[in-house]
């Protein structure tokens, strides 16, 4: 119909004019040095920028040697590179649906030397996912249903709410991804929690490690990270909170872990 058409026409000429920008030197780009002398993550404004949630998963992922490891709806990238940072021996796959995330992925890849590509799918489409074929899968996945909470428009609109991925299709995604007893790792909201345990349960993921995040020891949990395993039987282990500062306001040694401030 015709609201059709015009939501295709102006979604063409965004394009078009973000690429006249983007030639002409317009488009704000950015890049933050993980450490001194360490990786560099390159985005723009059309990429979400990096957050306390993605550093926190990072660490809390904890890749072992060698894993094949791939990221849902991976964005530019920084997943990916604060794994790699982590453990290089990793070869990280970053499924994402956006063409131009997939560019900056592999431009960030290239920049730093890192043994990562980027696969351009939608995870919604399970016959373009290789099946069973990684140890490890890690998401920072849009927290809000559509259409509720300050949601932005386009592509950070997307990377925030569940207008391109549901909770369920992300679950299913991983379960399609991951060997048999693969490992699936993500970030997302406490008040969430029970949406998060039933997609887990109905596809084979079993919850096996939950970690809230806290702002101070006072406060509720703003973050949840959890990890669950492909076909593991039940027996979830509830780690203690993980503070974001400690009573006397400084930073607490997780973050600065998450951070690498202990290389600087």
């Amino acid at each position: 119909g015709a609201m059709h058409r015009l939501f295709f026409y102006c979604v063409f000429a965004f394009h078009v004019i973000y690429y006249i920008l983007r030639k002409g030197g317009l488009v704000m780009e950015r890049a933050e040095q993980l450490w001194s002398g360490g990786p560099r993550y390159h985005y723009d404004e059309q990429c979400f920028p990096p957050s306390t949630d993605s550093f926190l998963l990072g660490s809390f992922a904890a890749p072992r040697r060698g894993e094949r490891v791939c990221d849902l709806g991976a964005g530019a990238g920084l997943l990916g590179v604060l794994l790699l940072a982590r453990e290089p021996s990793l070869q990280v796959t970053g499924i994402e649906r956006d063409a131009h995330a997939c560019e900056m992925l592999t431009r960030n890849a290239a920049a730093n030397g890192l043994a990562m590509t980027a696969l351009c799918a939608d995870l919604r489409q399970r016959d373009q996912l290789p099946a069973g074929a990684f140890q490890l899968a890690v998401s920072n996945p849009p927290y809000f249903a559509p259409h509720t909470g300050a949601v932005a428009e386009g592509a950070r609109g997307s990377a925030r709410a569940e207008l391109t991925a549901s909770l369920e299709d992300i679950f299913a995604a991983a379960e399609r991804l991951l060997q048999w007893g693969g490992r699936f790792c993500l970030v997302y909201r406490p008040e969430r929690l029970a949406a998060l345990m039933t997609a887990a349960a109905a596809h084979q993921l079993e919850p096996k490690r939950l970690r809230m995040v806290q702002y101070n020891a006072q406060s509720a949990p703003s973050l949840v990270l959890l990890e669950c395993r492909r076909g593991g039987r039940p027996g979830l282990s509830v780690e203690p909170p993980l503070l974001l500062h400690l009573p006397d306001g400084s930073e607490a040694p997780d973050v600065r872990r998450a951070y690498f401030r202990d290389k600087e």
